[in-house]
């Protein structure tokens, strides 16, 4: 395909990459590459001019989940891709849009791989897939099983990403010569470099100097572009194809806890948990925010869980303001136990397989209840999930990691995950009013943690 153009687009220039996939007509292409090279942008610009050059051509738009493509490939699409006034963006708010219907025919579906019923009746020319690293192979597969519309000369599904670690489905798939890789680089994106001057503009040295301040294995991925495992991961056990399951209804008379890690220049996080009756823990939703208030949070919360059974318990980082801040809505709450080194054993327990061949700790996919944009525009993890990927062991002197201390960075969810884990399994702390004859109570571990399987099964990427 030739770059296309048309009088009904917003000016827009592809480089590198982005320029690259205008002309692809492999069956799978990714552009890949670090954070903010206008990976989303090049392949959303694709996608309308297809729909402009063919009529009645059919595309998808999709993510992992509905609500991520909402507050993120929509506004990128209708902001700076769909010029101002088009039809297209008549009729619903993009909250509950299905699709985008052009005057000459074709239409632009978008949907979340959690509603797959929503978007897998119907066939497609053209399906861009955004940060296609939250899918499994699986998703991955059943979309290109859509691609069959017949309209435009060719079909195609397009993605775009940022690198994870290198053993990660989709770059297998590219080692494996199925999937065309595009690399893309910060000099792709006008925006952050002046390719007549051959330097930096104002807004790009300032968002590489973000990215320069990044760590370990997110700086490798997000500021270089590297395919790489995060050396020493705490969790290491935590895999998204077995951790990370759709949505399913939370039964009320499931027990529910909220967890909170407090903060404000650093993420605010609200975790609501439920334990059906075998053990297994469930992340539901979340709030994961930065610069709001505590009180609009509990505003927030009590909007959200608005006719759900209340918590058995709500477990709170021990700041005592914020605490009675909470308190004052209406929340009452308890202090976490807060051992590091126990409370993370205790989480690793419940990320191991039980005899049952299942974990018992599972995050429900489209448990975030909204992405913060500064955090995604700095290129920090937004969710507990994220986080996972990047919650390391510091270093020891001689540059091995210490499995003693983890490094304060990228903690959050985990702190909250922890407090509630530890909540339900560790060993309770002893006060002053707790103790009883000087005596020490314990609890015994709970009975999947000694129902491991002999062997694990291999992991599927």
């Amino acid at each position: 395909m030739a770059t296309v153009i048309t009088p009904a687009m917003r000016p827009y220039q592809p480089f590198g990459a982005a320029k690259a996939l205008f002309y692809c007509r492999d069956e799978e292409v990714v552009l890949s590459g670090p954070a903010g090279t206008g990976k989303s942008i090049g392949c959303l610009t694709k996608l309308y001019a297809c729909a402009e050059q063919w009529p009645g051509m059919r595309a998808l738009i999709v993510r992992k989940t509905r609500e991520s493509l909402t507050e993120s490939a929509l506004v990128t699409f209708e902001g700076k891709v769909v010029p101002e006034g088009h039809p297209i963006l008549r009729g619903p708010q993009r909250r509950m849009r299905q699709a985008y219907h052009f005057p000459n025919g074709s239409e632009i579906v978008v949907g979340g791989i959690d509603k797959p019923q929503k978007i897998m009746s119907t066939d497609y020319d053209l399906i861009y897939v955004m940060e296609a690293i939250e899918l499994v192979e699986n998703d991955w597969e059943s979309l290109t099983t859509r691609l069959r519309h017949g309209v435009m000369p060719f079909q195609q599904i397009i993605a775009d990403t940022n690198p994870d670690r290198d053993q990660h489905w989709l770059n297998q798939r590219h080692h494996k010569g199925l999937t065309t890789f595009l690399e893309s680089r910060h000099q792709d994106n006008p925006m952050l470099w002046d390719s007549a001057r051959g330097d930096w503009t104002a807004k790009g040295r300032a968002y590489i100097g973000k990215l320069d301040r990044l760590t370990g294995v997110r700086r490798a991925r997000l500021r270089d572009g590297i395919w790489a495992a995060a050396e020493g991961l705490v969790y290491d056990d935590f895999d998204p194809a077995i951790h990370v399951i759709p949505a399913v209804p939370i039964p009320p008379t499931w027990p529910r806890y909220w967890v909170i890690d407090f903060g404000y220049t650093n993420p605010f996080v609200w975790q609501a948990w439920a334990v059906d009756p075998d053990g297994r823990a469930y992340l539901y939703r979340e709030i994961y925010q930065t610069q709001r208030l505590v009180r609009d949070h509990a505003a927030r919360i009590r909007e959200l869980t608005q006719g759900e059974p209340w918590p058995a318990a709500i477990i709170c980082d021990h700041d005592a303001e914020d605490r009675a801040t909470l308190a004052a809505a209406g929340m009452r709450n308890q202090p976490a136990m807060k051992a590091v080194s126990v409370g993370i054993q205790a989480v690793q327990q419940r990320l191991r397989l039980a005899g049952d061949g299942k974990p018992r700790l599972f995050i429900l996919a489209g448990a975030l209840v909204e992405a913060d944009g500064s955090l995604q525009e700095a290129a920090l993890p937004f969710s507990t999930e994220q986080e996972f990927g990047s919650y390391a062991w510091a270093k020891a002197a001689d540059g091995k990691p210490n499995k003693e201390e983890p490094t304060k960075a990228y903690d959050h969810g985990m702190d909250a995950a922890r407090y509630f884990v530890m909540h339900l399994d560790g060993k309770p702390r002893v006060s002053v009013q707790g103790a009883v004859g000087g005596q020490r109570t314990t609890i015994k571990p709970p009975p999947y943690a000694q129902a491991q399987p002999a062997i694990r099964p291999a992991r599927s990427y």
